[in-house]
């Protein structure tokens, strides 16, 4: 089956997985591709694979293919071509002219530490952006970055796991940005145009996006997109209460093919009741468990240290 297929079978589920190539994949990242193959190979849908390489300084060289080559010795098999966001931003472009003739983008020319000083609070996830360039830049201020108007208006939606999550945009994150003053495209316009075009309607990742949700479902509305499916995991942490990361040298999983206890251990990790005795199996066996009996009232909510 190819992406292509994917998108033309509007009742089939369609998952996907997203690595950053910022280094070898780790636990962390091994759990939301295990829970996104499980539940969308469950449901007779497809799961695509998708490599955000858009921040070109934080890409590592070879770590894509080391992530592909990870995955498949995992025995997580993926449809159609590889998509890579650094190939798509012809995609990204349109979209933004598509919300620019709308009237809903601006031109912002404050910098990080001014955006700060003039935040009238601190969000969920850093400083709410004032508004200082909403109604047009002041006289001698050059344009740095694009960003889109939010609504005074309540995003609600319900999540697969934590349930029904509701975020006033204006009051938690502000007018965000959509082109970055290195002109770089923001990961919540390019994900959202990704997922669309690819026929993506269900989305299983970590619960760090949690609140990058209501931006996002924002965002559909204002292309004309429908939303998918959200189901976010626990995060897995360190036994230093921080998340496993890259950039916190996480340990790489390797890449052996018949050697199935990380996959083990993530299923174990999302509540699942995978039984001992496959901890040793082959990654076929172990992954065609997880497909059959991965039950998704099971999974835990918040944050978890993973074991071992």
């Amino acid at each position: 089956m190819n992406a292509m297929v994917c998108t033309q079978k509007s009742s089939l589920v369609v998952g996907r997985f997203a690595p950053s190539p910022s280094g070898p994949l780790h636990f962390g990242s091994l759990v939301a591709a295990v829970g996104s193959y499980c539940l969308a190979r469950q449901a007779g849908g497809c799961w695509l694979v998708r490599i955000e390489d858009l921040d070109a300084p934080r890409v590592v060289p070879g770590a894509a293919d080391d992530i592909l080559r990870t995955l498949e010795s995992c025995g997580l098999r993926w449809d159609g071509p590889v998509l890579y966001q650094s190939r798509r931003t012809d995609r990204y472009q349109a979209a933004l002219e598509r919300l620019q003739r709308a009237g809903l983008l601006f031109a912002c020319g404050c910098s990080r530490k001014e955006v700060l000083a003039s935040a009238p609070h601190v969000g969920e996830e850093g400083p709410v952006y004032g508004g200082a360039c909403r109604a047009g830049l002041a006289q001698g201020r050059r344009p740095r970055s694009l960003r889109i108007r939010v609504p005074q208006e309540q995003v609600c939606f319900v999540d697969g796991v934590f349930g029904t999550r509701e975020q006033r945009l204006e009051s938690v994150v502000g007018d965000f940005v959509l082109r970055r003053a290195d002109g770089l495209f923001a990961y919540q316009l390019a994900v959202v145009v990704d997922d669309a075009e690819s026929g993506v309607n269900q989305v299983v990742r970590g619960a760090d996006l949690l609140a990058s949700t209501p931006r996002q479902i924002f965002l559909q509305s204002c292309l004309g997109y429908s939303p998918p499916d959200y189901i976010h995991l626990p995060l897995a942490l360190a036994q230093d209460g921080e998340k496993i990361s890259k950039r916190h040298g996480a340990a790489a999983i390797a890449a052996a093919p018949g050697r199935a206890q990380d996959l083990w251990r993530a299923l174990r990790f999302l509540g699942q009741s995978v039984p001992e005795e496959l901890q040793n199996a082959a990654a076929a066996e172990v992954v065609a468990w997880g497909v059959e009996h991965f039950v998704l009232k099971q999974v835990p909510t918040g944050f978890r240290v993973a074991a071992g």
